[in-house]
């Protein structure tokens, strides 16, 4: 039996036992956890759809445990130990690989098909902060732009049915002192400088390469770039799992799943407040479901991407079919985010039942683009959310970093908020967008903000719906469906 969860296994066993047999695997079971509402209606009727075509990964009923490869758990160096039981896992056509409890320090893991790494409960996967482990480069794609860069620290590429799993601890070893001076002047290290080996001169170099379309096996950006690794990252792989596991101190986002098709994340805790700490940003991704998570983080929460400017309009793509549910959401600059990186198009998302609330929360709901990201960003629906303390409550802005300054104008429409409830906000909306391509199409419903220090902004939205909407505990009224430059801020 793997490690995939009981109680997921049991419920969708009857919608697997169609599916032919296949000797020593799991049957392929698809990721409804639960059984559809009767609230799926309207739009929200997708969700079930979406639901059954996410297939959990199909694993072969054999394990490799970690200390029968030589490992012992106690606090060595066991990067030989995984090389070898994933080399073992691999010639017997998959299985999985169990780490019991103990310590575990380790450089870069690269997963295979069909294999499911399964961190015991009291088990600590401890990542050597040595960048120069992490070779040799590796195709993975960096702020939303295609490289040839440091391995991620947990990796499959071209993989199908894979999986991290179990109630252990995954750390990426990154402080202060490692990976993160990478980053140049930041917030979160008070001895951060822009002297020294910083990412600045590289970042610069590949967005003029990406621009000019230099292909990406010619784009070398590992030893001496200094552009930090995420934590996990599965790219172009199907059938994708990542659940129960704690996962802290990423050298840079923590969960990066990249074009891939079929992926649950599902109890899973991400913990690092590091530069550009996000949790989970599934990039060019279709059918996804994320669900009953904690992020508390350095950045976004969830930030759902799509590929950077030349390069996102060039694999051309979006992120599509993403369910979350159940989740909380604590420290962040935004408890769910469309972008930035987002010139491939997102759509069809549905976020439903989180609660957020942090005093170090920026944004609860952020769409960020500018003229040179674009991207056609359409169909998010947003129902029962709690929101405790945050900065901005609901944001749209088409002028983030660049702003005004491209050829690819944002084509936003059809976002919709139902049953949001915050308590504290210091500005309920920042919603910003283009007098030539206005926002279209935002509906809020049925929701208030106890106490918002101001109302904000909303410029240059086309079709906003207000219904029974109060902040302050006095009614919102906008009072025309088409609100163009009207600063609301008292």
């Amino acid at each position: 039996m793997t490690g995939l969860n009981r109680r997921v296994f049991l419920q969708s066993l009857a919608a697997a036992a169609a599916l032919p047999a296949i000797p020593g695997v799991l049957p392929r079971a698809v990721a409804m956890s639960r059984r559809p509402r009767a609230q799926y209606t309207g739009p929200w009727a997708q969700v079930p759809k979406i639901l059954s075509a996410i297939q959990l990964p199909a694993i072969p009923a054999r394990e490799f445990n970690l200390k029968t490869m030589g490992a012992k758990g106690e606090g060595e160096d066991a990067s030989a130990a995984f090389a070898a039981a994933i080399e073992a896992c691999r010639k017997a056509g998959g299985g999985r690989i169990v780490v019991p409890a103990g310590q575990y320090r380790t450089g870069p893991i690269h997963l295979v098909s069909n294999t499911e790494l399964h961190i015991a409960e009291g088990a600590q996967v401890h990542f050597i902060p040595e960048p120069e482990r992490y070779l040799p480069a590796v195709k993975t794609r960096w702020e939303g732009m295609e490289i040839m860069g440091y391995s991620p620290l947990i990796y499959a590429h071209q993989c199908e049915n894979v999986a991290l799993t179990g109630k252990g601890l995954i750390d990426g070893g990154a402080d202060c002192d490692t990976w993160w001076p990478w980053k140049g002047k930041n917030t979160k290290c008070a001895n951060s400088s822009n002297d020294g080996d910083t990412q600045h001169q590289a970042r610069a170099r590949l967005m003029e390469e990406m621009e000019a379309g230099v292909p990406v096996a010619e784009r070398h950006y590992a030893e001496g770039a200094f552009l930090r690794p995420p934590l996990v990252q599965f790219y172009a792989c199907k059938n994708v799992l990542i659940e129960g596991v704690t996962l802290e101190n990423s050298p840079f986002w923590v969960i990066h799943p990249v074009l891939c098709e079929g992926l649950t994340v599902r109890g899973v805790t991400t913990r690092s407040h590091g530069p550009n700490s996000d949790g989970c940003d599934p990039e060019s991704c279709k059918n996804v479901l994320i669900e009953d998570c904690l992020f508390d983080n350095g950045d976004d929460c969830i930030a759902i991407k799509s590929g950077r400017n030349a390069d996102g309009r060039r694999l051309d793509v979006p992120t599509e079919n993403v369910v979350v549910r159940n989740c909380q959401m604590r420290d962040g600059h935004g408890g769910l985010v469309l972008g930035s990186e987002i010139s491939g198009g997102v759509h069809n998302v549905f976020l439903e039942d989180c609660v957020m609330s942090s005093p170090n929360l920026e944004r609860g709901l952020r769409i960020k683009t500018n003229a040179m990201r674009g991207g056609d960003i359409h169909d998010i629906y947003v129902r029962n959310l709690t929101i405790g303390q945050v900065k901005d409550v609901i944001v749209i802005n088409f002028f983030y970093e660049e702003g005004d300054k491209g050829d690819f104008d944002p084509n936003v429409y059809n976002i919709q908020v139902e049953n949001l409830v915050c308590k504290e906000a210091r500005r309920a909306f920042h919603i910003r967008g283009f007098e030539r391509a206005p926002i279209r199409g935002l509906q809020i419903t049925d929701s208030r903000i106890d106490q918002a220090g101001s109302l904000g902004v909303i410029e240059e939205v086309a079709g906003l719906t207000v219904n029974n909407v109060t902040i302050n505990g006095e009614v919102f009224e906008p009072g025309v469906s088409v609100l163009a430059k009207s600063t609301l801020a008292r």
